[in-house]
């Protein structure tokens, strides 16, 4: 764990230049806008170590993956996420020296990432041929228009008069960090540069998308300012080179234009890029920054979360929320939620099921349902490939199988464990259309792609279990669950449980949809060639499917022989040795009892209602001590599980691990990008776990629990046609109706009734059940 940063509210702070956590700050400092988006890398030359990155959503490299021991249904490419154009770079040269922190020691030095308004602020002090210089620069990926980046670079010396170059370019000669014999995935198309524009365009390998990027400048504060243009294949640029006076700060600022062939035609991108940039000078710094501002304000206004008396935990909520929009704003549904977004290369910056069983639930709380609507039609877009997948893998009659990793639908994961086995995705997928409907009541997406779904992920369940004779009962062997530490077991509990959901949901959805509209449901049947006797088939599965327990214990088994393995806990495992995935052999971890993250308690978190709290409590402090959370996605289930429990102690601990795990480097890992994704699990720890929200027969419960270091948390909250804002302190709930009908929801047990535009205020008795 490293805590360098400073704690603050809105704001996160890194105060002295620390080389040695560089690649950790330029995760933790990126910037997005939901369409491009970068690494906090430095605007000037930085020559230390460092991972240049700059990304554009849904522009991938797919990336062969055939060897030599080739497996029928194995995917044909690995989506890499691809480095995208240089467009931030301003290199400086003041006098003979060239601006370069790696080089030189600042003597101050402070950057900070300012969540309120989407802004990267840098400042420091630095001596450069013999003189001090101030220098602070500013910039942002506009959330106002998503095809603009901006930035601005203040240079001050109270000594130096003389020559300064600044040579700023857009340059797609990069390379990926991952790419194998340094591959280059671009191929040049245009470049070209005047007096006060550069601009360049290039095309992807195999995929062929096409992307221009331009900018233009301005510089204020200095004389004798003037330019040439250069450009070559991949790069064009200005060099600027003017006058500073003693005592007189220069200011410059870059504006760049982003056009690519998933919005524009491409005989448009070359001009429309200029154009984006143009225009935005026109407008000024002032006016562009403003505007970008009031669309976070826009924003925030929807998803701010409040926790009183605890700053580390109040910005760590409002860090996961702020990378969360910065990569998802549900505007175009052929994207979707990277595990990393637009802050690393790892895992393709492709689609996982993070999506629905996490990033999901937090777009339906917070924001109207087209928002999280748009993630299912993405699913819905993909079925037809989900088919084939099936198909490869031998599956027939509409059968599907959704990929792990996903650009367009393709399975794209390589490695087998995965690819193969880890077909619990297939659940998150179904459960998402599960709570989108029961948050917003919105069951008609039933008969707009969401009843077809369920009929494939029916089918393909019940064709991937088998008859065992010595069991008398339905099995599902060869998987992964959710523990990715557990590969190729049988019978893993979670799999199964929701297997036999699915089939069962899917059933009652065809009846449901029938009450809605009988004639469009009997045309989405047809469509899916479904027969009656498929659902006849779908319950036989689930009257006989295996669930594994131990019956001595009263667990529930995350695998048939899981206690055939040693039982240990973390506690037993030397802190040398931890994370045990940087220094165990995957045939130990394999081999230990110990869990990469929630997998029996990851089903008891979804259909926590079908458990009674002795089931919950018992199963929890069964596997909790032998998780080592290390997976991203781990800590806020366990969280939002203790809460319910009433373990406020467990609970705070795994608040603050999800909270602050990029913030703090927990896992060790955060250098090659932030976990976009388990962001959303730190919203469902607030507002699911110490908030208490869940829907119960169709209505709203909160039954919260306030942490002993917290005061008080405050959330807004969407539910079917309303837009709600909950306030717990220690002594009361209270419920703000801010917009839509009258509601009747259940507050700590309490049945009210909240009118429209007006509030209630229930008693607040914390829960009784022992912390111990």
């Amino acid at each position: 764990m490293k805590d360098y940063l400073v704690a603050d509210p809105w704001q996160v702070i890194e105060e002295d230049f620390n080389p040695h956590v560089q690649r950790i700050s330029e995760s933790v400092f990126s910037l997005g806008n939901g369409r491009f988006g970068q690494r906090g890398n430095f605007e000037e030359t930085y020559s230390g170590d460092s991972l240049k990155g700059n990304y554009f959503a849904g522009i991938y490299y797919p990336d062969k993956t055939r060897v030599g021991w080739w497996k029928i249904g194995y995917p044909e490419y690995f989506a890499k996420v691809l480095n995208a154009v240089e467009w931030s770079r301003v290199d400086i040269r003041i006098g003979a020296t060239t601006l370069d922190l790696h080089k030189q020691q600042p003597s101050s030095f402070r950057r900070v990432l300012d969540m309120r308004n989407g802004l990267l602020q840098r400042s420091f002090s630095v001596e450069i041929e013999g003189h001090a210089f101030d220098i602070t620069c500013e910039r942002f990926c506009s959330m106002d228009n998503k095809d603009l980046g901006v930035l601005r670079i203040i240079l001050d010396s109270a000594t130096y008069s003389g020559p300064i170059e600044i040579n700023s370019f857009i340059n797609w000669d990069v390379l990926n960090e991952d790419a194998n014999w340094d591959e280059q995935f671009w191929i040049p198309r245009d470049a070209e540069a005047g007096d006060d524009y550069a601009r360049a365009m290039a095309e992807t390998k195999k995929t062929a998308f096409v992307v221009a990027s331009a900018m233009t400048w301005e510089v204020a504060g200095a004389h004798q300012v003037s330019s040439r243009a250069e450009h070559r294949e991949l790069y064009s640029t200005n060099v600027i080179t003017l006058s500073m006076e003693a005592g007189k700060a220069v200011t410059f600022t870059k504006y760049a234009g982003h056009q690519s062939t998933l919005y524009q035609e491409e005989s448009r991108l070359f001009d429309g890029a200029l154009t984006v940039a143009r225009n935005a000078r026109e407008q000024g710094y002032a006016t562009l920054r403003e505007a970008h501002a009031q669309a976070w304000h826009a924003w925030w206004d929807d998803a701010d979360i409040t926790i009183d008396g605890d700053v580390k935990a109040q910005q760590g909520i409002r860090f996961n929320i702020f990378h969360l929009l910065q990569t998802y704003t549900g505007d175009d549904p052929r994207l979707n939620i990277g595990p990393k977004g637009f802050t690393g290369e790892k895992y393709g910056g492709s689609t996982y099921w993070d999506t629905e069983a996490y990033c999901v639930p937090f777009y339906l709380g917070s924001f109207e349902p087209a928002i999280a609507r748009q993630l299912l039609v993405y699913r819905y877009r993909h079925l037809d490939k989900a088919i084939e997948n099936a198909q490869k893998l031998g599956f027939t009659d509409g059968a599907a199988l959704y990929p792990m990793v996903t650009m367009n639908g393709e399975e794209c994961h390589n490695e087998w464990e995965i690819t193969f086995e880890e077909i619990h995705r297939n659940g998150a997928i179904a459960y998402a259309i599960y709570d989108y409907i029961r948050y917003t009541g919105d069951d008609a997406y039933l008969l707009e792609g969401g009843l077809e779904v369920l009929i494939a992920i029916a089918r393909f369940w019940a064709q991937r279990v088998n008859w065992s004779v010595p069991r008398s009962k339905y099995v599902i062997l060869g998987v992964t669950g959710p523990n990715e530490y557990e590969n190729n077991v049988d019978n893993n509990w979670y799999t199964n449980y929701l297997a036999r959901w699915c089939m069962q949901y899917a059933t009652e959805m065809i009846a449901h949809a029938r009450t809605l509209d009988a004639a469009a449901t009997e045309a989405v049947l047809e469509k899916t060639t479904f027969s009656p006797s498929e659902t006849e088939r779908w319950q036989e599965i689930c009257d006989d499917l295996f669930l594994p327990e131990d019956p001595h214990n009263h667990i529930i088994l995350q695998q048939a022989n899981y206690l055939e393995k040693e039982q240990l806990t973390v506690d037993d495992i030397p802190e040398d040795q931890r994370p045990i995935n940087q220094n165990w052999s995957w045939d130990r971890i394999l081999r230990s009892c110990f869990i990469k993250q929630a997998d029996v308690l990851q089903g008891l978190f979804m259909f926590e209602e079908r458990f009674d709290r002795a089931t919950v409590l018992r199963n929890f402090r069964f596997y909790e001590p032998r998780t080592v959370h290390e997976s991203s996605l781990s800590p806020c289930v366990h969280s939002i599980l203790a809460a319910h429990l009433g373990l406020e102690d467990k609970a705070y601990e795994m608040y603050l691990r999800t909270a602050r795990l990029d913030l703090e480097d927990v896992n060790n890992d955060t250098d090659d990008g932030l976990h976009i994704t388990s962001m959303a699990g730190t919203w469902m720890a607030i507002v699911k776990g110490f908030g208490g929200v869940s829907v119960i027969d169709h209505q709203l419960h909160l039954n919260p629990l306030l942490p002993q270091a917290w005061q008080g948390i405050g959330f807004h909250l969407r539910f079917r046609d309303n837009q709600l804002h909950c306030q717990i302190t220690r002594d009361t709930v209270r419920i703000n109706n801010t917009s839509g009908p009258e509601i009747a929801l259940i507050v700590t047990g309490r049945p009210v009734t909240v009118r429209a535009g007006e509030h209630c205020v229930v008693p607040f008795v914390e829960s009784s059940i022992s912390s111990s």
